[in-house]
């Protein structure tokens, strides 16, 4: 049995949770640079998390300037097991209105600046990402959002565009009759290098606007995106409080899977594998690789 650390990637107001005890801002460096922002270490209900500002406290960074990989290896490096991930994205559906809450389960990566995989010339390794996401952390964060009364849908695909202009009308148009749910900047290749270092991952996607496909589109205003948004933000705090003691119970293995994503993914032969990237690799692949 082990006991879990969650980690929480978010925006920097999802941290201002009551009862997070034993507070500790640190930097966590990696071989890959610097993380967005220092993590945050803590415990809430007695289960110990992790949180990482997604764009850096104040949001400095853009989505696609920020270092996925260097986030993904600081929580692993600091012991996380599970990601919970929080994102404001806008919807596809005249089902999933501003102030709605999908537990997405597919995603269609449309990004293109990003560097995408911890592996590469010298230890090339694939993954599968047949199913994103996990069903396990799925399960407990549908469970909280219903005990909340939150309007939630369990299912859905998230288009990730590379941004950081939105979509054109035709754009949206094509990304809906795709089947798309919501659309947003941020979750790929977040959950791509999350599988291959191994760690159980779910999101949280929260509707904060219609896409320009919507008729009223042109109607929404400023003050009403920033309404949803704290709205969210507050319903986040709450969703995250609630689902912990369970994503926090000791289990053994991950029953998706998703902690052993590399048990036959490497392909390169160890005599010819690059010592510099295996060197890279020490807390992402450390378990496959010392094998």
């Amino acid at each position: 049995m082990s006991e879990p650390i969650i980690g929480i990637i978010g925006g920097s107001g999802l941290y201002d949770i009551d009862g997070l005890e034993e507070k500790s801002w640190r930097r966590v460096p990696t071989p890959w640079g610097d993380p967005s922002d220092e993590l945050l270490f803590g415990r809430l209900g007695g289960v110990k998390c992790v949180f990482l500002p997604r764009h850096g406290r104040g949001h400095p960074i853009s989505p696609t300037h920020l270092n996925y990989r260097a986030n993904i290896d600081a929580l692993k490096r600091s012991g996380v097991t599970d990601v919970v991930s929080l994102s404001a994205v806008g919807s596809l559906d005249a089902e999933l209105p501003p102030g709605h809450f999908v537990i997405v389960d597919q995603f269609i990566d449309r990004s293109f600046a990003r560097e995408k995989s911890f592996f590469g010339d010298g230890l090339v390794a694939h993954v599968s990402m047949a199913h994103p996401v996990c069903a396990r952390l799925g399960d407990s964060l549908e469970e909280a959002a219903r005990g909340l009364n939150l309007p939630v849908t369990r299912g859905g695909t998230y288009m990730v565009m590379e941004g950081p202009q939105f979509s054109t009308k035709a754009e949206s148009e094509l990304y809906r009759s795709w089947g798309c749910s919501v659309i947003g900047m941020t979750n790929m290749p977040e959950a791509k290098l999350a599988r291959e270092a191994e760690l159980c991952y779910a999101t949280v996607a929260m509707v904060t606007d219609f896409d320009c496909w919507h008729p009223d589109h042109d109607h929404v205003t400023v003050e009403a995106v920033v309404k949803v948004l704290l709205a969210n933000a507050d319903n986040a705090r709450s969703l995250v409080r609630r689902a912990l003691p369970a994503l926090g119970q000791n289990r053994e293995l991950c029953r998706c899977g998703c902690d052993r994503a590399l048990d036959n993914a490497l392909i390169t032969a160890p005599n010819v594998r690059a010592p510099g990237l295996v060197a890279k690799l020490d807390a992402v692949a450390g378990r496959i690789l010392a094998g």
